[in-house]
Order: C-alpha cells, then structure tokens, then sequence
C-alpha cells in the first residue's frame, strides 16, 4: 500500500521552516502533497497560482512531492488524494495548542485519517511566513529564511507596494 500524506497550509510565502518539514515527510511517506489552501480567511501577499508556483520550485528536488490547492475541509481534501495522513509542523507550543485542537476535530470529522506533527529544526523555529513578509516590506535581509526565488518574488511585491503606496502590514510589533 502507497503511504500518502497532505502537509495543508498556505504557504504565503513558503520559506524554509516549510521546506524543511516536506523535506522530512518526504523521507517518511511514499508521496506527500504540498496542499497550498485556497481561501484563508487572511489577508494575503501572493495569489494561489504564485504560492503553488513558489511551493514547486522550492520543493522541486524532492520526486515524491507534489504540490496541489485546494478549498474547503482539509479532511476532504485528504480523503480526495487518498492520504492516510496530515503533516503539520510544530515551532512553539502555542503550535501545539492549536494543532491539537485540530488533530481532535479532523479525528472527529475524519477518523481514519492519521494527523503526524513533527518538530521544526531550532534554526527555523522563529520563521512565520508573516515575519518573513514583514522583514522583506521593510528591506531587511531574508536570504537565510527563504529559497532566493522567494526572497526575489517578495523583493518584486515590495516594490510593488512602494510604486502603490501601500503601507507595510506590521505583525511584529505589540500594542
């Protein structure tokens, strides 16, 4: 039996953190797909055709991955590409608060459908894709948080945004 996996997010940009856990998943399951999420009630940076784009070409050596978006219940979609299980990674332990709740729900909504967390590298354990946004709006060095593709399409948003007016989005800071 084909052992497939969904590592389900929005990857809005992917950034390493996120490669290295499908790196890892590849390694476990015969086949994982990167499952980029459609319609995030968030606001977002990148179109879901740019975040597919970024997600393949950052995870583009790995041959058992492939990368797919979808809508809707993620437990459909799991059962829709026959997975038998959900990877998520975990960097704090509000992660795993979070992530728990949502183990307990998609075991409620779909029981066969295994959910497997693994721990994301201490050198990745601060990356979000929001801070990795931010940090790149503001011009700061993002070449250690992000395949150079990405930090190229963020630098290309930037500029964007500048020749707009737009403000930079800030999450880092606290009230």
């Amino acid at each position: 039996m084909k052992h497939i996996a969904i590592y389900p997010g929005t990857f809005d940009p992917v950034h390493l953190g996120h490669v290295d856990i499908a790196t890892r998943a590849a390694i476990i399951f015969d086949e994982l797909i990167v499952a980029v999420y459609n319609r995030p009630a968030k606001s977002l940076m990148f179109t879901v055709e740019e975040r597919v784009s970024l997600a393949q070409q950052a995870l583009a050596g790995l041959p058992n991955v492939r990368v797919l978006t979808y809508g809707g219940l993620t437990v459909d979609f799991a059962c829709q590409v026959n997975a038998q299980a959900i990877v998520r990674g975990l960097r704090v332990i509000s992660d795993f608060e979070l992530e728990y709740q949502m183990a307990l729900t998609n075991r409620q909504l779909a029981p066969q459908i295994e959910f497997v967390c693994l721990m994301t590298r201490q050198s990745h354990a601060f990356l979000s894709s929001s801070i990795v946004k931010e940090i790149a709006l503001l011009k700061g060095d993002i070449s250690g948080m992000t395949p150079p593709h990405v930090a190229a399409a963020l630098d290309k948003k930037r500029r964007e945004r500048e020749e707009n007016q737009e403000p930079v989005p800030l999450v880092s800071l606290r009230d």
